[in-house]
This record gives structure tokens, C-alpha cells and sequence, in this order.
């Protein structure tokens, strides 16, 4: 049958007929990061998904993949000219920026592409869809003219970069995270504006490097959000080697004559050859018109969910970054696999939990961090005791000759269970696993500290002495805390 309200489409590997220019499946995701690690138990249902940039969604494209795979020659070239203080002599010559980064795009490209072909000719299935999803209804969505419905949506749609208003910006032409490290060859001078993890690991990537960085942001610190005691040292450590303007706001962005960029900034022109704006990223239930639908959003524009993932709209469910503001994809993924099951188990709902999530930030130094700040945690009313240690303080730490590493522990003095840990250093992100899964399993800060060995002289000493440090202070006066406020920090509100 042809006609305009008559067309057929692929299902399942048949030719099914569709009224109403409506594709109709059981399941739509929307976005092909996390949401294409679809389980087994779906492979009988009939899947669309829809993805409106490159496969594979950011971590894999544009976001933690090749950025740690960058991090990894800076450090080594960082390291290489800092090794005096072992009494070593080593010098760093040069970077061939195009090999770095060949051999970084050159794995994860083909990934990208064998991603989008198995989905789009290797599951029967599977339906791929290419191009930006807008809510029409509740329950159809379309795709550049191209309607599609089903009883279940997952939204994956992810983030994109905030790009600040600042005069002459757009007209001058800068980069953003999603194409600064696809460069065709390393600046010699570049500009960050911002101060959050994507410009802190950029920073230390090109100027670990060669370039000469200068970042700009509008606190009078790096890493807004962290422990103020962390993010306070880091912003310390990093201003050896990174050009800090901090306390103002780029006022005015030109190209000059000789194609380098302007900017003027505290009352300062500054020149650059590239420019990286990392002013932060916005979910994108705005790209998908979720108002259309009826889907609640945070003042933020995140998607409002339960632990089970599920909208305030029965059948629709949201992940990652368009639904939390953590950016994170280790949290992406557990919460699509809660999703799916809960998506195709109705009647046995499983719980994403918030206790612990953690992160990091792979600059230099490195930084990871779980649960509350000691500030969020007195906020919260919460009677803590805190315990600190320097990598100094440790046999390894001497190795290391380190003298600002340290790290530190927020224990609740009524339970007995961490609230939070947060550590800068070397190695940061390996060695707070151990209270990340005491937290989410209960275990008493007591038990960590006390009842397992800690390798001697290895560097997870650190957390074990910091552990022991908050368990000798004397208890604080008990509080009590305002629990909706408590439950928004863990869940990244």
C-alpha cells in the first residue's frame, strides 16, 4: 500500500505496515551512550534508538575515554621535568601533538563506527534512527519528520557545553571540550575559560604538554563544589604551572589581524592561538521538548526521577546526565541497567542507590572524591568527626617526595559510617575505593580501619591513618539535619 498516511518499515527483520506515518516499537531510547548497553533479556522486544550527533554518546567521543587517554603523556611529560627531586636527571623535549592524537581517535573512532553499524545492520531488532528527537505527545516523538511511539521511552539524551554570553565570543569562535582535543596541531598559547574539572584536566593536558596556559574564571578558586579544603590546594599546586586569572570574567572576545584570538579580562588583553570554553554543561530535555510531553523538569532543566529511574510520566524513564547533575558515566550505566530492568520487570522493581557515588578529576594532581564535603555535611546538620592525613605522613609518601597530598575523612560520630572522603594525590581515584564500598554497604569506619591489613609501605596507608585520625577526635555535639536537604546533595540536585 503507498500513500502518505501509509508507508512500511522494518521490525524484527519483517516488513510491517505503519498507519499514520507512525513507526511503532515496544521500547525507544533516545541517545546511544549509556542507553545502548541494552540487556539481553530486551533482545525480543522491538528497539528504536535515536541519536542525534556521533555513536557512542560522549564519554566515548568527546568525553572521559580521550580525555584520560591525553592525561596519560602529560603526566609522563610532567613527570619527566620534575624528576630532580629524586635526584634524577630528565628533561621533556617535545610532544608530536598529531601522534597523541591519532593514536587516541584513531581507537575510539573505530569503535564509534563498528557501534553504529552493528546497531544499525546487526540486531534485527534494533532499529537506528539518526537525528534530534522532539516530544510531539506523551507518547510520540519526531525525528526530523519521522514519528515514532512506543509504551516505553528511555531518555539518554546526555548534556552539551553552556556557552556563557560574553561580547564577540560566538563571532570570534572558540572550542568547547567536544572538539578542543581533535586540534590539529598543540597551540603555543591557549585560553580556558572556567574553572570545573573539564578545564582543570585540559589544563593539565596542554600545558603538561608545552603550551602556555592561562585560565580565567569568575571564582576566586578552581573546582567550585569540592571540598574546600581539596579544591583550595589544588587551586595552590596548580598555579605553578598554569597562568590563574581569577575573580573576573572575560568582558570581550575578537580576532586580531593576525588570526590569534583577544581577550580582555580584568582590564588586561591577553593573546591566545586556540580558545577552550568550559563554563559548565546543560542537560538536554530542552532538545527533546520534554514540556510536550508533560515530563517535570529540575529548575536546572534535569529531568525529575525516582530511584527507579521513572518520570512523573508512567512509561518514560531517564539516565545520565539529562536526569542527574553528577556528569558521570560509571553512574550513566548503573542507572540504565536499573532502567531496563524496570522497564521490562514491572512487577520486580530494583532501586538505584545514591549513597556513594564517587568521582575524580584527572588533572595533576589528581583529586577523587565521595559523599559530602565537610561543609555540606555541617549544612546538613550532621554530627561529624574528621580525619586527615598527609601523604608526608606515610612511608610511601616519602617515596614520593610529596608534600601536598593529603587525604581526608568525614565520619558521622553517631553511626559510626563515612559521610564522605576526599583525596588529592597521586593515585586519588584508586585508593578511596575502599570507603566508597564501605559506604554503600554500611560499613563502620571502625571496621575499615581496624579490621583488614593495609600493605606496608604502600601508599594506601594514607587512607588507613586518615581513617584512624577521625576515629581518635572527640565526639562533636550531636545534631540533627534537615533530611530533604541531606537526600538533594546525594542524589547531585
Amino acid at each position: 500500500m503507498t500513500g502518505r498516511n501509509r508507508r512500511s518499515i522494518v521490525l524484527d527483520g519483517d516488513v510491517t505496515e505503519a498507519s499514520n506515518d507512525i513507526e511503532r516499537y515496544d521500547l525507544i531510547i533516545v541517545g546511544s551512550g549509556s542507553g545502548n548497553s541494552i540487556p539481553d533479556f530486551l533482545a525480543n522486544w522491538r528497539i528504536a534508538i535515536v541519536e542525534r550527533s556521533t555513536f557512542g554518546g560522549t564519554c566515548l567521543n568527546v568525553g572521559c575515554i580521550p580525555s584520560k587517554m591525553f592525561v596519560l603523556p602529560a603526566d609522563k611529560a610532567y613527570e619527566a621535568q620534575h624528576s630532580a627531586k629524586f635526584g634524577i636527571d630528565t628533561q621533556f623535549n617535545a610532544a608530536d601533538w598529531g601522534a597523541i592524537r591519532d593514536r587516541i581517535f584513531g581507537r575510539i573512532d573505530d569503535i564509534s563506527i563498528g557501534g553504529r553499524d552493528y546497531r544499525a545492520t546487526g540486531t534485527s531488532n534494533v532499529t537506528l534512527i539518526e537525528g534530534t528527537a522532539q516530544f510531539v505527545t506523551e507518547k510520540i516523538l519526531d525525528v526530523e519528520g519521522r514519528r515514532i511511539t512506543a509504551p516505553n521511552i528511555l531518555l539518554a539524551a546526555g548534556a552539551r557545553p553552556v556557552i556563557p554570553s560574553i561580547p564577540g565570543l560566538v563571532e570570534t569562535g572558540f572550542h568547547t571540550s567536544d572538539t578542543i582535543m581533535r586540534l590539529d596541531r598543540l597551540p603555543e598559547r591557549l585560553g580556558i575559560i572556567g574553572g570545573g574539572f573539564i578545564s582543570v584536566e585540559m589544563g593539565h593536558v596542554f600545558s603538561g604538554l608545552g603550551a602556555k596556559v592561562t585560565l580565567m574564571n569568575r571564582s576566586n578558586g578552581l573546582l567550585r563544589g569540592f571540598d574546600d579544603e581539596v579544591a583550595t590546594r589544588f587551586t595552590e599546586v596548580f598555579s605553578a604551572r598554569v597562568d590563574l586569572r581569577l575573580g573576573h570574567v572575560p568582558t570581550k572576545v575578537s580576532r586580531r589581524n593576525d588570526a590569534r584570538i583577544s581577550i580582555v579580562c580584568g582590564g588586561e588583553e591577553l593573546i591566545f592561538d586556540e580558545l577552550l570554553v568550559a563554563t559548565g554543561r546543560q542537560p538536554n530535555s530542552d532538545l527533546l521538548d520534554v514540556d510536550a510531553a508533560g515530563i517535570k523538569c529540575h529548575r536546572h532543566g534535569t529531568v525529575q526521577v525516582d530511584d527507579t529511574l521513572a518520570t512523573n510520566v508512567s512509561g518514560i524513564w531517564a539516565i545520565g546526565d539529562v536526569a542527574n547533575s553528577y556528569q558521570l558515566k560509571h553512574l550513566a550505566n548503573a542507572e540504565a541497567a536499573v532502567a531496563f530492568w524496570n522497564i521490562a520487570h514491572p512487577g520486580d522493581v530494583r532501586h538505584q542507590s545514591y549513597k556513594a557515588i564517587p568521582g575524580a578529576v584527572f588533572s595533576h594532581p589528581q583529586i577523587a572524591t565521595v559523599g559530602l564535603t565537610e561543609v555540606q555535611a555541617v549544612e546538613a546538620g550532621l554530627p561529624i568527626k574528621v580525619g586527615r592525613r598527609d601523604y608526608a605522613g606515610t612511608a610511601y609518601g616519602w617515596a614520593l617526595v610529596d608534600e601536598t597530598s593529603f587525604a581526608k575523612v568525614i565520619v558521622n560520630a553517631q553511626t559510626g559510617l563515612f559521610v564522605g572522603a576526599h583525596i588529592i594525590g597521586p593515585q586519588a581515584a584508586t585508593l578511596i575505593q575502599p570507603i566508597i564500598q564501605a559506604m554503600e554497604l554500611d560499613t563502620p569506619a571502625e571496621k575499615v580501619a581496624r579490621s583488614v591489613l593495609y600493605i606496608h609501605p604502600a601508599l594506601t596507608e594514607v587512607v588507613e591513618n586518615a581513617i584512624l585520625d577521625a576515629l581518635t577526635k572527640p565526639d562533636p555535639i550531636p545534631a540533627v539535619a534537615p533530611a530533604s536537604a541531606y537526600d538533594e546533595r546525594r542524589r547531585g540536585l
